[in-house]
């Protein structure tokens, strides 16, 4: 079995490939993203490929392996970077990593929350800079969620964690969205499923954690924020093409809506000139929603196994169903 790695991964997943019986495992060995001629050339010839979120797997990449491949593992929740088309015409085997960062993205999520509506990042600057000189009663206030309104558009795993740790913050009421009613999942929250309109209309916190799909790209957008309460704060931490940028910075900037926390952006890195990074009222973070050691570790772990396990011919720990 030969396997084409496409990035250094956390050691206890390499060790799980480099230990297994008649695998030979050849990595693009660094932090960096590998180019495409090499990632072209990494590829062909390979029963099996572990890739990252950041890796398109489309058409060409497909064709370069050649037809001996047989699985794909992404060390990921999200496949919006794989040509699942495509895959599926080959009959090549997916697996992914879900569950194992709900609980780290979550906490991420509650962290950028808080972070932007109490004002974190620019608190922060304030000490550095010198404007903190005394104590004033009206500086650098925010908002708080005690008795507020939170609606959560996604209650997957990620979104139901994020609901279970804002509840004892002492949310008065949680919204949900998605394609369906979840009953048994917003009884914990006493969660109701309400159209995107009214989410946007009368939440004070909106947390974004759905997945990206056709019916969800673009979906927070001019119409969706002009909704929203000038007083309320926005949260990101699915996929960066959920999102209008350009109307969210309008938005921002205008201030239609108070703050805006995100993990993710389009595109990945933000370009440093980006408007939405010119504002003091929107905190961005480079994508690090499940970055705890402990969750990459695992998240390569179960990459591994799930390349092992398909390229044996057995039941992966978490496969895809193409």
């Amino acid at each position: 079995m030969a396997v084409f790695v496409t990035r250094r991964i956390p050691a206890e997943g390499l060790r799980v490939l480099s230990q297994a019986g008649g695998c030979r495992v050849q990595q693009w060995d660094s932090e960096e993203p590998v180019p495409r001629a090499e990632l072209l050339a990494g590829v062909a010839g390979k029963d099996g490929l572990l890739c990252l979120l950041s890796d398109r797997i489309d058409r060409e990449v497909l064709e370069a392996a050649g037809p001996g491949l047989k699985v794909i593992s992404t060390m990921s929740v999200g496949f919006d970077h794989l040509a699942l088309e495509e895959i599926k015409k080959r009959g090549i085997r997916v697996g992914y990593t879900p569950d194992v960062l709900t609980d780290a993205t979550a906490e991420l999520s509650v962290a950028l929350l808080l972070s932007a509506c109490r004002r974190l990042p620019e608190a922060v600057e304030q000490v550095k800079n010198g404007g903190w000189t005394t104590w004033k009663p009206l500086w650098m206030c925010g908002y708080g969620l005690s008795d507020s309104t939170v609606g959560i558009i996604g209650l997957g795993r990620i979104g139901q964690a994020v609901a279970r740790r804002l509840k004892p913050f002492g949310v008065k009421k949680f919204l949900y969205t998605g394609s369906s009613p979840k009953p048994e999942s917003g009884a914990e929250f006493e969660a109701e499923f309400v159209p995107l309109t009214r989410l946007a209309e009368e939440s004070d916190f909106v947390v974004v954690t759905c997945a990206l799909t056709p019916a969800t790209q673009g979906m927070c957008n001019k119409d969706f924020f002009t909704r929203m309460k000038k007083t309320s704060v926005f949260v990101n931490t699915s996929r960066g093409s959920v999102v209008n940028q350009e109307d969210l910075y309008n938005a921002l900037a205008q201030g239609q809506i108070a703050a805006a926390g995100l993990d993710v952006t389009t595109p990945e890195p933000l370009p440093t000139d980006h408007p939405l990074l010119s504002l003091k009222n929107c905190v961005i973070l480079p994508h690090i929603g499940s970055a705890t050691y402990a969750t990459r570790s695992t998240m390569a772990v179960l990459a591994a196994n799930n390349l092992l396990a398909g390229l044996r011919g057995e039941a992966m720990p978490h496969e895809l169903l193409l």
